[in-house]
This record gives C-alpha cells, sequence and structure tokens, in this order.
C-alpha cells in the first residue's frame, strides 16, 4: 500500500531565450501530477496571454500592497517590472501531491532557498550567444533596442548558474525535455518520499 507525499518544489530559471516556457509547457502536457505556479507581474500581458493563466498582471501599488502583507513566496524586480510568487498557491498544490515549478530568476531563486531549503533548483543554458540572439529576433516582438538590453542581462544572468543544482544546455530541445523529466523522476525517489510512500511496506519487510 502506498502512501501520498508532498510534492516537491522545483526552480527552472534561464536567461530569456533559453527555451526555459517552452520547455515547461511540454513537460506540463506530459504530466498531469506537475503544475506551475502562476507569478504576479506588474509588466504588461504580451500577445496571446491570459490574466489568470501566465501571469496575475497587476498594477505596481497592488504588488506593493502584496508585498506589505506578505503574500508572497519570493518576489524580485527584473527588467524595470516586478515578479512575485504567491505562497498560499504553492503551498496548497505542494500538500495535494503535486510537483510544482517556479519559473523565476536567480534572485528570486536565493530568496526561496532560504525559506525551502531542500528546493530542487534548474538552471537552463542557450548552446551559444549567436543562437541566443537568434531566439530572441525570431519572437518578433521586441525591438532591437530591448534585444540588445536582454542580451546583456542574459550574461548577468548566466553568471549565476553555479547556484543552481543542476545545468541544462538546451541544444537539442527533446533532449533537454528528458533530462528535464529526469531531475523531476529522481527527486520523487529520495529517501524521505519513499519512506512515505511505501512506509507500510518498509515496515512489513523489516519485521
Amino acid at each position: 500500500m502506498t502512501t501520498a507525499t508532498r510534492g516537491n518544489l522545483f526552480i527552472l530559471s534561464s536567461p530569456s531565450g533559453a527555451g526555459k516556457s517552452s520547455l515547461i509547457k511540454a513537460l506540463l502536457t506530459k504530466h498531469q501530477d506537475i503544475k506551475m505556479s502562476v507569478s504576479h507581474t506588474t509588466r504588461a500581458p504580451r500577445p496571446g496571454e491570459n490574466d489568470g493563466e501566465h501571469y496575475h498582471f497587476v498594477t505596481e501599488d497592488e504588488f506593493s500592497a502584496l508585498i506589505v502583507k506578505g503574500d508572497f513566496f519570493e518576489w524580485a524586480k527584473v527588467f524595470d517590472n516586478y515578479y512575485g510568487t504567491s505562497k498560499a498557491a504553492v503551498e496548497t498544490q505542494l500538500n495535494e501531491g503535486l510537483d510544482v515549478f517556479l519559473d523565476i530568476d536567480w534572485q528570486g531563486a536565493q530568496q526561496v532557498r532560504k525559506l525551502v531549503p531542500d528546493v530542487k533548483t534548474i538552471f537552463i543554458l542557450p548552446p551559444s550567444q549567436q543562437e541566443l540572439e537568434n531566439r530572441l529576433n525570431s519572437r518578433g516582438q521586441d525591438s532591437k533596442e530591448v534585444i540588445a538590453s536582454r542580451m546583456a542581462q542574459a550574461k548577468s544572468e548566466s553568471s549565476h548558474y553555479n547556484e543552481f543544482d543542476y545545468v541544462l544546455v538546451n541544444d537539442d530541445f527533446d533532449t533537454t525535455l528528458a533530462q528535464l523529466e529526469h531531475i523531476v523522476i529522481a527527486a520523487r525517489m529520495e529517501l524521505k518520499a519513499q519512506q512515505v510512500r511505501h512506509g507500510e511496506l518498509i515496515n512489513d519487510l523489516l519485521r
């Protein structure tokens, strides 16, 4: 007999354009027991983004009020906009036995790591600077000035790769997705989870 266990918390970070969003979308499609935390942000919605699905879009005043109330698991300012993760939403999903991914930057990762030392952190790198620039240009959403800014920011963000537990180079999408899945599966097989999940079996075997 197995017992339900608390889900695992993961952080997925990368410079803009490394393919993080596509990877997590594919992972969620394949695994119904993995969820993505929906962050709050003060930036404007991009084409195709819906409030409550991709982000909770709020004003700076609303965001500030949530900070004061202590409602955020973590929050950070990125590209002149604020991003934050709801404590209550994450805890609810973890307690339901779901694995939860946070799509946050290294600043947010540092905050979460202090609160949840056993969080699993993953950093996605692009295969090269040229490929990263190609991907940013292919979006067709940003000006040359914005892309230049994102390229400069990518170097700064990537310098924090060594703060993470796992580093994946997203050269081949399917390979990187498989590697991401392996990390999730390995986390589920850790001792503390198996002791809860198979507690009765283990006790029976040791009698």
